[in-house]
């Protein structure tokens, strides 16, 4: 079961340009975590540069419990030289939720099968290191309710020590939600024990997945 993966940050568009025999190749890499949001990024793709030859794509996306969805294209180029080396890479990267669009300006000489082949590996291959990616795993949640007063001191504190808070919520208290790895609820609760004093008490509040930047 998926308990942890690698995605491009959110919100970011990663692009790289090169030329291989007077055709243009530009790469779009970005998140996607659903088809409907795959197929948006490429259809953006065809409305940015609608007067390019290609438009070949390919994502890998993640399924819950089951395995990942993958798709590619090949929009028009020789079966296999586009689509599928770009996925093949896509897949060698180990990151999920991820689209790739190679956008291909005809400079007027063939490449041939191999040199097709190359040409679209290395699009995704050379783009791939100029993305930003996050790691998103399955996190257990906790909430815990802080006096108001002694909700920044303890809210500084927790961070200082690595504690993940999601969420927070201001009632009669100030009620904090907070994940942490699976396994490791006894190393809160001792966190916990210490800044307060033994006085906050954490209850269950189920899972959820949970992104934290790459170093």
């Amino acid at each position: 079961m998926l308990t942890s993966y690698e995605l491009p940050a959110d919100g970011e568009l990663f692009t790289h340009e090169w030329e291989i025999k007077r055709s243009r190749f530009i790469t779009w890499i970005q998140r996607a975590q659903n088809e409907e949001q795959a197929r948006d990024v490429i259809a953006r793709a065809r409305t940015t540069y609608p007067d390019a030859r290609h438009h070949c794509s390919a994502y890998v996306l993640s399924v819950e419990g089951s395995n990942p969805i993958e798709r590619s294209s090949d929009d028009g180029e020789p079966s296999g030289t586009a689509g599928k080396p770009m996925l093949d890479v896509v897949k060698g990267s180990g990151m999920l939720d991820i689209v790739v669009v190679v956008i291909r300006y005809f400079g007027g000489i063939k490449l041939g099968a191999g040199g097709l082949v190359h040409a679209y590996s290395n699009s995704v291959s050379e783009a791939l290191p100029s993305v930003r990616g996050v790691t998103r795993s399955k996190q257990e949640l906790v909430t815990v309710d802080f006096p108001h007063a002694e909700a920044g001191r303890i809210e500084a504190e927790l961070r200082n020590q690595g504690v993940t808070i999601i969420g927070v919520e201001y009632g009669r208290a100030a009620t904090y939600t907070l994940a942490f790895e699976p396994g490791k609820r006894s190393l809160l609760d001792d966190r916990l024990a210490a800044i307060t004093q033994g006085r906050a008490e954490a209850k269950e509040a189920g899972h959820a997945w949970v992104e934290s930047r790459q170093d």
